[in-house]
């Protein structure tokens, strides 16, 4: 299975007059980036969504969004904190002091100060709340997960055509190569023959002339490693998993030696060709950068 790190997913739960709704959205990102926005009244959940997404989210930047709507009436209480009132009347009371101006707080104001009156859940309410959160977040992670699996299945099918074309530029280099030392045998051979005027030529210094660019301009070790490296990626690709970053390695690798196969032509089929395999090398790097 493969997941690509672009996707989307969206799932409501309903509860009795209660709904939670998840979106999860992620783009490329080298590791596990998590961004969730979630209401105050949930926020004391957000440690275990958290632990739930790293368990089935590998890599990305991945934006989370929680709504929470509720509708009931009479199941909350409210509760007044005087301990933490008195603080904050004695912190305001020593600035007064400190600065010499005018204490001049009131009782709707200090109300509303951070935690002085809260709302508190019903017995019970927290288990079902928690419940009904979680069942949200599994649901979009659910259908995040598809939507990325199905992208990622269509990058594997891609990838691999271009893996196949890649391999069809291999082939092409190496039946051209024999052709060009044979070429280049026969115009060596035919400009030391017009430059003897048909004295005797030594043939041995010939041979010695045809074996040195024979190696200079010689890509049998750099197809035999890129077609290593290629077939490494589709058997990766066809196991799949977290396998971006494996990827990403092996198209470096695969990049080095097709910059080498271009920079020895010199000849001008083989460096089209070559051009060829370069530029679908580039497109797999790209591609690859998508996959988790």
């Amino acid at each position: 299975m493969l997941y690509s790190m672009t996707g989307f997913g969206r799932y409501e739960a309903l509860g009795e007059n209660r709904k939670v709704s998840v979106e999860i959205k992620a783009v490329n990102h080298r590791y596990l980036d998590l961004n969730i926005k979630i209401p105050r009244r949930l926020t004391s959940y957000e440690a275990e969504i958290r632990d739930y997404l790293k368990e089935n989210i590998a890599r990305g930047k991945v934006d989370v969004f929680i709504s929470f709507e509720d509708y009931s009436i009479g199941e909350s209480t409210l509760h007044y904190n005087k301990d933490l009132a008195a603080k904050y009347m004695e912190y305001l009371s020593q600035m007064a002091e400190d600065f010499d101006i005018k204490n001049d707080i009131m009782v709707s104001q200090l109300s509303r100060y951070p935690e002085v009156i809260t709302m508190e859940n019903a017995s019970g309410e927290d288990e079902v709340l928690e419940n009904l959160l979680m069942e949200a977040v599994k649901g979009a992670t659910v259908n995040f997960n598809r939507a990325r699996e199905k992208e990622g299945e269509s990058l594997k099918t891609d990838l691999i055509g271009k893996l196949d074309d890649m391999l069809g530029f291999v082939d092409k280099i190496e039946i051209r190569y024999p052709d060009v030392i044979n070429e280049y045998r026969q115009k060596l051979h035919d400009k030391v023959n017009e430059i003897l005027n048909d004295r005797t030529l030594d043939e041995s210094r010939l041979a010695t002339e045809i074996v040195l660019y024979a190696d200079k301009i010689c890509v049998d070790e750099e197809t035999v490693r890129l077609r290593t490296h290629i077939k490494s990626m589709k058997d990766t690709l066809l196991k799949g998993g977290s396998i971006g970053r494996k990827l990403d390695f092996i198209a470096q690798e695969m990049n080095r030696e097709s910059n080498t196969i271009l920079s020895k032509s010199t000849d001008a089929e083989i460096s089209d060709v070559a051009i060829e395999l370069k530029t679908d090398v580039e497109k797999v790097r790209e591609q690859i950068q998508n996959i988790e």
